[in-house]
């Protein structure tokens, strides 16, 4: 038999959940470029007798490393090259500061409310923010050869050469990883159509829940290829279009199961060879022959969403003027720059983000100028990574920190204290920073027990200290973890209460919304198919959002996360809901009797009477409305649904 722990030391789930490795795909040529791209500056400034010189490209080249996230070109470009000019802007204003005490510890406090304010804008000015805190850290920090330019020109150099490795297969591959991301779509889709109809409802909500990732980073792709182009090309027009055709086949994906049977198995192999069409860009004909005969409302809705979708894909050339973007159409490149300021200044969100980051950074830099503590700038630069408020959970980030930083000194040890300085560091490097890229992905103590030794090398380079930094290193590192788990997530009562609540509620009333165009006034302009499309797109994407903030919610101790866990029915219970709005609608459009505006009001009514009650987190056992409607109505499961949530939220 398994052997089982003593009940006082089981672990508690919180910490599993930190602990547990994400599963995610081995990235070759991620991994290449890493080794490459920092191994080669070493190599050069060995070669040319100035190591500290490559030793200082190669750190900008980890900043580069660190950047290149993105599947799409023209957003790796984006990753890459903006941060590398903030971390420039960084390290130039570090080392200007560098040795100047209290001048010092303002200006890089400064620099930390700056970088937390931008971080809020989105994921390329997160990266930015991060070097451009990160960079200033490292410039106030370390005595920097050469005149104040050449650090910022190395650094910047060696995160342009992670970026010019990124593009070399551009001419070769433009416009794959978009064409794989859209393919990888229909596969989801197909996933989603073979749990439609079955039993196995854990195993359709996360089919759902992948369809919506894999719908969101379709379109943000390709969206945020079209914002860089004032026309349309051809391959972006395709792709669009057979986006927006396999809407409707997800549209039908829930009137399928809830019908209760399930579907042919010949109709997702049907969406599985489509998504072998969208990837390799076939136009020929695609025969649909094999499909069984539709009999049924829900077979007809299914059969007709796949037909247009088959037509779709095989077309050769797409009107660029039938667009729809499904999530509207990207403002100019100047206005979105000028809302995003004046968002970031106005908002008291990014504000509060900024003072919690320089608070910590604050208390960092003034008590290693108090206390002489040798290489101080390590404790500024745990909390940089730790306390980014954009990364997830600080609490969880901080007990990470820890963990992964003890891992990556155990291998900085061996690598110190056996490896002679020279050109043997070129194959450590060659080795060590593949393992950037490859455990990033699978949590942030793994990315940290990577990151770990490469930064203590190149370190050692430019201060040759060997063993002897590594126990004040794991000293600064823990010292770094209390400061930003005290100030940053004790005393900020934020941080103790879960966002899932108001973000649910939120989406209780775009669902209302939603309830309302999907049946409301035909005169209305909001009731057309685009802006219908659109609305389910977007509340979609709120819903996943949703998730995510569970997930990480989950990962606090408690109270947090077991008052996260008491959300979960309910947020399960708001996406049945849109799945019966959206197939209610669907059987409309078959011909079945629309509802009356007395039975959408009846349910848009119980929706916001919800929204409110969860956003107060009150009792609805007081709410009257009376929410009935004729037997075999479309309106029937979507009433079943809503009083089901409401019967979840009422504690009684």
């Amino acid at each position: 038999m398994p052997r089982e722990f003593p009940i006082g030391l089981t672990p508690p789930d919180w910490l599993m959940r930190n602990l547990q490795s994400r599963r995610a795909p081995v990235n070759l040529p991620a991994m290449a470029r890493a080794g490459i791209g920092m191994s080669a500056p070493l190599a050069v400034g060995l070669a040319t007798g100035h190591v500290q010189y490559g030793a200082l490209a190669s750190m900008g080249a980890l900043s580069g490393v660190i950047g290149d996230t993105a599947d799409a070109y023209r957003m790796r470009l984006l990753n890459i090259a903006v941060p590398q000019l903030f971390g420039a802007i960084g390290v130039t204003l570090g080392a200007l500061v560098f040795g100047q005490g209290w001048l010092a510890v303002a200006a890089v406090t400064g620099v930390a409310l700056i970088s937390g304010m931008i971080s809020t804008i989105g994921a390329v000015a997160s990266v930015s923010g991060l070097l451009l805190l990160l960079n200033a850290v490292i410039g106030a920090g370390l005595p920097l050869p050469g005149p104040w330019w050449l650090a910022p020109a190395l650094m910047t150099g060696g995160g342009l050469l992670v970026l010019l490795l990124t593009l070399l297969a551009w001419p070769l591959r433009s416009g794959v990883p978009e064409r794989t991301a859209v393919a990888d779509t229909y596969r989801t889709v197909a996933a989603l159509l073979a749990a439609s109809g079955t039993d196995r409802t854990d195993e359709y909500d996360a089919a759902r829940h992948a369809v919506t990732q894999s719908l969101n980073q379709s379109y943000d792709l390709i969206l945020a290829h079209r914002a860089r182009h004032h026309g349309r090309s051809r391959e972006l027009t395709r792709l669009l279009a057979q986006l927006n055709a396999i809407t409707p086949v997800v549209e039908a994906a829930p009137m399928a199961h809830l019908a209760g049977r399930p579907l042919p198995p010949e109709i997702p192999a049907a969406v599985r060879h489509l998504a072998q069409a969208v990837e390799t860009g076939y136009t020929g004909p695609i025969g649909l022959t094999a499909l069984p005969t539709p009999v049924t409302e829900t077979a007809r809705a299914v059969d007709h969403a796949l037909r247009h979708a088959a037509e779709v894909v095989t077309s050769p050339d797409v009107d660029p003027r039938g667009i729809d973007d499904r999530l509207g159409r990207p403002a100019a490149l100047g206005v979105r720059t000028a809302r995003a300021a004046r968002n970031v200044v106005l908002s008291a969100h990014s504000w509060r983000y900024g003072l919690r980051l320089a608070l910590c950074i604050g208390i960092a830099q003034a008590l290693v100028s108090l206390v002489p503590v040798p290489r101080s700038y390590w404790v500024a630069l745990t909390i940089t990574f730790v306390l980014k408020p954009d990364f997830g959970s600080v609490f969880s980030r901080a007990l990470l920190r820890a963990l992964g930083t003890v891992a990556g000194l155990l291998i900085a040890a061996a690598v110190l204290a056996e490896v002679p300085r020279g050109w043997w560091d070129v194959p450590v490097i060659l080795i060590l920073a593949p393992l950037i890229p490859a455990l990033t992905p699978r949590g942030y103590g793994y990315q940290t027990a990577a990151i770990t030794p490469v930064i203590l090398l190149l370190s050692d380079i430019l201060n040759h200290q060997g063993t002897a930094l590594l126990v004040p290193r794991l000293v600064d590192s823990l010292l770094g973890c209390a400061i930003a788990l005290v100030a940053g997530y004790l005393l900020w009562p934020e941080s103790w209460h879960t966002r899932v609540g108001d973000r649910l509620a939120n989406a209780v009333a775009d669902t209302a919304r939603y309830v309302e165009s999907a049946f409301g006034d035909a005169t209305d302009t909001t009731t057309d198919p685009a802006s219908r499309a659109r609305m389910r797109r977007r509340l979609y994407r709120d819903l996943s959002a949703i998730r995510t903030e569970f997930q990480r919610a989950l990962t606090e101790p408690p109270p947090t996360g077991r008052r996260a866990a008491a959300w979960w029915p309910l947020v399960v219970a708001v996406e049945r809901i849109v799945d019966a709005t959206t197939a209610a609608r669907v059987r409309v459009g078959q011909g079945a009797a629309a509802p009356s505006s007395l039975e959408v009001d009846q349910v848009v009514l119980q929706l916001d009477e919800l929204s409110e009650g969860v956003r107060h987190a009150e009792s609805l056992i007081a709410v009257r409305t009376d929410l009935t409607g004729p037997s075999g109505s479309v309106l029937e499961p979507l009433r079943q649904e809503v009083a089901a949530a409401r019967a979840i939220a009422s504690p009684h």
